[in-house]
């Protein structure tokens, strides 16, 4: 018998990147998740339902955003022709890397047929993987808005919490009663905001629960109930330790497939022109592994998948092994079963990690011969246990624990943008507008509002990556929104066919209602 249980909590999030351009670097984004991720993940979990000996459990948060990519069909449409891309490039590769190419020819096949399988639709098997109980799928803030710097306008936060509920529930066909807490950033009071969305459980950083008052009898190994009547649970940092810590981590063993090496920047610039890409990126061909510590990537070696694949095995065995361990040595100091919550990125899973999915489905495979039983937070909070009443810390999952990553010296600027454009976009809602016209001019400006909080941007810009992209995608959003204002205040005309190509590029969010900013007496 297991002394416990591990609960899984994959996070699968991308910011709304749809592009009118086929072949652009955001449609590259998505398309390599779809690939390396989504689609991997979905197999791993119908091949494990379907083994009876199996008993697959996951939480996992599907963001309003991805969502709407998700359901696309256009953009959608497009995969399948940057497959073929992909697999023309990989006929390029040097004899040396024959081996590692021949297989991700086969796993690009296979992910060609899958697609081709289920007609390019996701969403369906999702839901049917829910209906099985094998996934607890929740939801996030509609476009990942930090939460704590929107609080200035509590009808920014609510907006942001009631278009993620109506929009889940649209496309899942159940309304979510779990969040996943954009960068699991907590503040005081925001259960409050969740309960009135409807919206019972979420989870926080293992110091959201650790610093929380009065202090949790069982620290991290059980939920806790905050004063709004919000269950909220903590990440076990000695379960996450293994898989994401780039020092210590599974996915910086030698064996694995080296991410930063890619066939976007060894191929010349002739080769990747004539198969119509005109500019260098990774293009999610990878075929070196990450050699030894320290290695340069020029001397990076090539990757070896038997060898991959015998690491993934033993690490999934020690994973398990520790888990158990870990479970008996905290049962016989608890009251109760303990519960382990491990909650990740699911981009780690495929994208950053490509062994990741076998990783899973190793997880699986292997945890009723080792003891490991899995759950997830819904099944956990039906067995209807009494919970210690706290109030939650502020916190988040980010660098230093807390807002920082947010918050500093290259991001700042915006937050005073975001907060200028809520409080008109509050007076505007609680004045009401005067036509059908200015209804559907407000409710576009509500989409380019929310596009404009994305968090991913902020990121970046502290990152220091695609900074060029975060500054230009933060000041198209927020230029719309002015201007789709200035037209409602002061009757400027704008041209139609800029209203229209702005309804057609943003146009997610079909049930958005502007009345969620309005001010609650």
């Amino acid at each position: 018998m297991a002394a416990g249980d591990l609960a899984l909590v994959l996070h699968a999030h991308l910011p709304y990147v749809r592009s009118g351009e086929p072949g652009s670097l955001e449609e590259d984004w998505y398309f390599q998740a779809l690939q390396e991720c989504y689609l991997p993940l979905l197999a791993v979990l119908e091949r494990a339902a379907a083994d009876r000996e199996q008993r697959p459990r996951l939480t996992l948060g599907l963001s309003p955003t991805l969502l709407s990519l998700l359901s696309d069909r256009e953009l959608n449409g497009r995969f399948p022709d940057w497959l073929a891309q992909r697999r023309s490039l990989l006929e390029e590769a040097p004899p040396d890397q024959a081996a590692p190419a021949h297989q991700l020819q086969g796993t690009l096949a296979a992910i060609e047929e899958q697609w081709r399988r289920m007609g390019g639709q996701l969403l369906p098997r999702f839901r049917r993987l829910q209906e099985q109980g094998i996934l607890d799928l929740i939801t996030c803030g509609a476009t990942h808005g930090y939460l704590p710097l929107l609080r200035d306008s509590p009808e920014a936060v609510r907006a942001q919490l009631l278009t993620a509920v109506r929009e889940h529930q649209r496309l899942l066909g159940q309304r979510p009663l779990g969040i996943w807490l954009p960068e699991c950033a907590y503040y005081e009071d925001l259960d409050r905001a969740l309960a009135q969305c409807g919206l019972r459980y979420s989870l926080l950083d293992g110091h959201g629960l650790l610093h929380a008052l009065p202090r949790p009898r069982f620290g991290v190994y059980a939920p806790i109930c905050s004063p709004a009547g919000v269950a909220f649970f903590g990440r076990d940092s000695e379960s996450t330790l293994p898989v994401w810590s780039a020092s210590q981590g599974y996915p910086g063993d030698g064996a694995y497939r080296e991410f930063h090496r890619d066939m976007g920047w060894d191929l010349p610039e002739a080769s990747l022109q004539a198969h119509g890409i005109h500019d260098r990126r990774p293009l999610g061909l990878k075929l070196h592994r990450v050699s030894a510590q320290g290695c340069p990537l020029e001397h990076k070696q090539p990757y070896d998948p038997d060898w991959a694949a015998r690491k993934v095995q033993e690490h999934a065995e020690a994973f398990l092994r520790g888990r158990a361990e870990q479970m008996q040595h905290l049962a016989a100091t608890m009251e109760q079963p303990p519960l382990l919550v491990a909650p990740f990125d699911a981009e780690l899973f495929g994208h950053w990690w490509f062994e990741g999915p076998l990783f899973l489905a190793e997880l699986f495979r292997r945890g009723p011969e080792l003891e490991v039983s899995f759950t997830h937070l819904r099944e956990v909070l039906s067995h209807e246990q009494s919970l210690q009443v706290c109030r939650p810390s502020p916190s988040s999952w980010g660098q230093g624990g807390y807002h920082d990553y947010w918050l500093n010296e290259t991001n700042a600027w915006v937050v005073a943008e975001w907060q200028r454009a809520s409080r008109a976009m509050v007076r505007r809602v609680n004045r009401g507008v005067a036509s059908r016209e200015q209804r559907r001019l407000l409710t576009q400006a509500g989409r380019e509002l929310l596009l404009a909080q994305s968090s991913d941007w902020s990121f970046i810009l502290r990152a220091g990556t695609t900074t060029g992209l975060a500054r230009e995608r933060i000041h198209r959003h927020l230029d719309r929104f002015w201007r789709l204002m200035d037209a409602i205040e002061n009757g400027s005309n704008l041209p139609k066919e800029w209203l229209q190509g702005v309804e057609r590029e943003d146009g997610l969010f079909p049930e958005l209602n502007a009345a969620d900013w309005a001010t609650l007496p």
